[in-house]
């Protein structure tokens, strides 16, 4: 199959020489080329340019982008896709003056989903998550990270693990599986954290090792949840089993947490709501993504990470979703670049970068998508006709999407 896309009138992120990842003020470039066509061969970008340059340049799909714009696919790097049910109670509660904070302590929160979970069955589940896998393809996601976490239980945390490897196997789209066995401590054991803790390190690991279920090992870094002790002896264990590092950390308190995942070398640290400059100061020199989920504050109505801040102490930033049922109950990453934009002051040019390449990064994948660049996989987005790039933030309510690609092959 192969699909060349012509009269382009922007083609953006188009990068001649790969980048993994863009930091500080060079957030602010984003490479594009106008008057543009892109050519596609099986799953992978193979050439693009000016219109002037294509010559006689043929394919089996030729799809006229003129007035659109052509950019790559969204990469999000942090949602809990997979859970059974939903929890729209808990959103009438906090109208109705309800902390999060409260909500949990009273058995709600992530305990309310643990429950929901335990009840569903494998194929329910899947089903469920298929649903908005769908959705948010057609909204422009091309790869996505999943985390576990809804389970707390050997067995319910492996029922989440094979769900979303059920997905990996059966959607075109990429997919990074994350065990979040330390996203809460289960009502069976809250009078004994550590026991919990051992649980995870000594029964859950070697099973996930065992079944080749995950990439990530993460934590809900906070206070309430996990300790620094608690998340170092997990990241700890998470690494003998072959996990790679990521942490939840600074949504409401900030405590030494992004030190401790910069320590452990973390490919992310996200949040950040809450941050100090220790905390930016840990992240200089390091290999750690920063990740925002400003939809999460936006639904919560809590701080927005600081973007500015991180943005230019010469950092990276990266944008993801959150997509859960709890505290952002959207996987629409179209949201999330507007939000970024209006309420973290990013620019166009950041918030599109940070939910692309960097947003790559943050998933370790960038190496292969979150670009156009020759020889990278053929995730890509073909606007409406719009007058720029800078009116998808801006028109923030309206689906500016025509067409969606991934992986070389054309949703339907």
């Amino acid at each position: 199959m192969s699909i060349l896309i012509t009269n382009i009138k922007q083609l953006l992120q188009a990068r001649a020489t790969n980048v993994l990842k863009v930091t500080g003020s060079d957030m602010k470039k984003l490479p594009l080329i106008e008057n543009a066509y892109l050519l596609i061969e099986h799953d992978t970008i193979v050439e693009y340019g000016e219109m002037k340059d294509m010559g006689d340049t043929v394919a089996e799909t030729v799809i006229d982008a003129t007035g659109k714009i052509v950019m790559p696919a969204w990469c999000d790097s942090h949602t809990h896709l997979v859970y059974a049910g939903n929890r729209e109670q808990e959103f009438v509660d906090r109208i109705n003056g309800l902390s999060y904070e409260d909500i949990a302590n009273r058995g709600g929160g992530i305990l309310n989903s643990a429950e929901n979970l335990a009840k569903a069955t494998e194929d329910e589940l899947y089903d469920q998550a298929v649903s908005r896998l769908k959705a948010v393809m057609e909204m422009g996601t091309g790869a996505i990270e999943i985390k576990s976490g809804y389970g707390l239980t050997t067995e319910t945390e492996l029922k989440m693990l094979r769900v979303i490897k059920r997905i990996k196997q059966d959607f075109n789209v990429f997919v990074k599986a994350t065990f979040l066995g330390a996203h809460a401590v289960p009502k069976a054991f809250k009078d004994d954290k550590t026991a919990y803790v051992d649980e995870i390190i000594n029964t859950m690991l070697p099973k996930i090792e065992q079944e080749q279920l995950a990439h990530y090992i993460d934590v809900f870094c906070e206070k309430g949840y996990f300790s620094l002790d608690d998340t170092e002896r997990i990241l700890q264990a998470g690494v003998k089993h072959g996990l790679t590092p990521k942490i939840h950390v600074n949504q409401f308190n900030a405590f030494g947490g992004v030190a401790l995942g910069v320590k452990y070398n973390a490919l992310s640290v996200d949040h950040l709501e809450v941050m100090n400059p220790e905390d930016i100061a840990a992240l200089k020199g390091s290999n750690t993504m920063p990740v925002a989920l400003p939809s999460c504050s936006y639904f919560l109505s809590i701080p927005y990470t600081p973007a500015r801040a991180i943005i230019d102490a010469g950092l990276p930033l990266a944008l993801a979703t959150d997509y859960n049922p709890g505290s952002t109950p959207s996987g629409n990453m179209n949201f999330v670049v507007s939000t970024a934009c209006i309420k973290m002051k990013m620019t166009p040019e950041e918030a599109i970068n940070a939910a692309t390449i960097n947003g790559a990064y943050a998933m370790g994948i960038s190496n292969m998508y979150g670009s156009i660049t020759r020889g990278k996989k053929a995730n890509v987005i073909i606007t409406k006709t719009i007058p720029s790039y800078n009116y998808l933030p801006y028109a923030f309510g309206d689906n500016h999407i025509d067409k969606v690609i991934i992986n070389g092959s054309l949703l339907s």
